[in-house]
């Protein structure tokens, strides 16, 4: 009978954990994501933006700083030009951030931006990111990734500093696999 009780509660229990886990991978993230876009909660930098003139704020400075690191399993070397650059409202400008790929293999990166205070997200607008894409390298490659971008007139006045942070990804085999799909078998094809 013991053993019959024991087994119940196992099952149950590795029921639980795989629940757990497929909530945490495909359920949870389009719900976090849509959770800040409407919030603007975590600093989620918006998509591209498209440059319209805006009148510069000269009396006005701001610092944007730039921080980058790497997921655990991304080996590459990866970091900002510069650390941090004083900015106008309203004008656009460019840096680039380095990354290479120092292993013996071809991979494939994605960076993820993230913006501290995270109520500045909403004014910081990217016309140009490497982040809208996936940076393929191959081995012992390096490369300057480019970001412009335009902090708005309208950031709240008491926001001095503003903090761009990518994180970036090894995606290569999820890369392999979206271009195994999309490549043409001539054994199908009539």
């Amino acid at each position: 009978m013991k053993i019959g009780a024991n087994a119940r509660v196992s099952i149950k229990l590795l029921a639980v954990a795989v629940s757990m886990l497929v909530f945490a991978i495909f359920i949870m993230p389009p719900i976090y994501d849509a959770f800040c876009e409407i919030t603007g909660l975590n600093g989620k930098t918006g998509g591209r933006y498209e440059a319209v003139p805006a009148v510069v704020d000269k009396s006005r400075i701001v610092t944007v700083q730039f921080i980058a690191s790497n997921n655990e399993n991304m080996p590459w070397r990866f970091r900002p030009s510069v650390i941090s650059m004083k900015v106008h409202p309203g004008e656009i400008k460019d840096t680039v951030f380095l990354a290479e790929n120092n292993t013996s293999k071809d991979m494939v990166g994605q960076a993820i931006p993230s913006m501290v205070p995270f109520k500045a997200a909403e004014y910081f607008h990217k016309t140009e990111c490497f982040c809208f894409n996936q940076q393929e390298l191959k081995a012992g490659e390096s490369a300057e990734l480019p970001l412009r971008f335009i902090v708005d007139p309208d950031l709240p006045a008491n926001v001095n500093t503003v903090t761009l942070s990518y994180t970036l990804f090894d995606v290569t085999e999820r890369f392999a696999n979206k271009t195994d799909k999309n490549q043409i078998d001539p054994e199908r094809e009539g």
